[in-house]
C-alpha cells in the first residue's frame, strides 16, 4: 500500500508542476480545468506547445481512484477556428475499493497499471471561456489483472484560462 501512495503522489506532483509551467502559445487556449463525463473524472489538460498537450484525469467513484496521465498531438479539423482532432497515448494507476474485490473474486488485486491511448476531437468555444471534447480511451491493464478496457472516454466540459 506504501508503494501505491508513492505513485499516487509522484503522479500529482507531476501534473502541478506541469499545469504551473505556463508560456505563451498560439493554441487557441493553453489550460482547461473541468469534467469527464463517462465514467466520470476531473480532467486537467495544459498546452506544452501549438499541437502538445497534456491531460490528467482522476476518477473517482464508488468502486476506487485511477488516476491517468495522457500525452496528446492536436491537429486542426476543417476550417472551424478552436476545432481540433487529437490522438495520444499514456499510463494509468488505479487502486479498487474491498467491495469492488468482493463483486470480482477473479481480481483478486487491488491496484491496476497499465497503458491507455486517446482518439478524440477538441473545440474551444470562440468568446466565451469554455472547452468541450470527446474522445475515446482504450486501455490495456499490465499489472493487477490483464484485461483490455474499451469503454473508458466520453464528454468533457472544461473552463479555459
Amino acid at each position: 500500500m506504501k508503494h501505491i501512495k508513492l505513485w499516487v503522489v509522484a503522479i500529482l506532483v507531476f501534473i502541478s508542476i506541469t499545469v504551473s509551467a505556463q508560456s505563451n502559445l498560439s493554441s487557441s487556449y493553453t489550460t482547461a480545468l473541468g469534467v469527464k463525463l463517462y465514467p466520470g473524472a476531473i480532467s486537467i489538460k495544459h498546452f506544452k506547445e501549438k499541437n502538445k498537450a497534456i491531460e490528467g484525469l482522476a476518477y473517482i467513484t464508488s468502486d476506487g481512484l485511477r488516476l491517468t496521465g495522457l500525452y496528446e498531438l492536436h491537429n486542426p479539423l476543417g476550417d472551424i477556428e478552436g476545432f481540433q482532432w487529437y490522438v495520444g497515448g499514456g499510463a494509468h494507476v488505479g487502486i479498487w475499493s474491498d467491495s469492488w474485490k468482493s463483486n470480482y473474486p477473479n481480481r483478486a488485486s487491488g491496484l491496476a497499471i497499465g497503458i491507455d491511448g486517446i482518439l478524440g476531437v477538441d473545440y474551444k468555444i470562440k468568446g466565451a471561456p469554455l472547452n468541450v471534447s470527446f474522445d475515446w480511451q482504450p486501455s490495456f491493464n499490465l499489472i493487477g489483472y490483464n484485461y483490455f478496457e474499451g469503454g473508458w472516454g466520453g464528454l468533457a466540459v472544461r473552463y479555459t484560462f
